[in-house]
């Protein structure tokens, strides 16, 4: 499918919404859910594929400030509770995957799951 934007079902999205399970305060509004961009390679800059694909904590809390929407600050970041920051890594996982990978992982899934 050459010159189209068109993503097949077994693509990673272009970006994820992840609702947190501690929201962030800004002032007086709260933030409760984060928009998560897929990487570019300039925003990967400075950062190591491998850290971010084991989920390296320092990898993470750098590229988040880079790459969510509405963006958060570094302090945000840091402040985030483990369990959101568990979401984002898996999210941030899921994006380093090819098409063939995803697929795999899913059947890898369908024939775990009891029928």
């Amino acid at each position: 499918m050459t010159g189209t934007s068109a993503q097949t079902p077994s693509a990673a999205p272009k970006m994820v919404t992840i609702t947190l399970v501690e929201p962030l305060k800004r002032g007086d509004t709260e933030i409760s859910e984060i928009n998560l961009r897929k990487p570019g390679a300039g925003e990967m800059r400075g950062l190591s594929l491998l850290q971010l694909q084991r989920s390296d904590v320092g990898a993470i809390l750098t590229l988040l400030p880079r790459i969510t929407v509405p963006p958060i600050t570094d302090h945000e970041a840091n402040a985030l509770s483990i369990e959101d920051l568990s979401q984002f890594a898996v999210e941030i996982s899921d994006f380093f995957l090819t098409p063939q990978q995803r697929e795999l992982a899913a059947e890898m899934l369908k024939n775990l799951s009891p029928t």
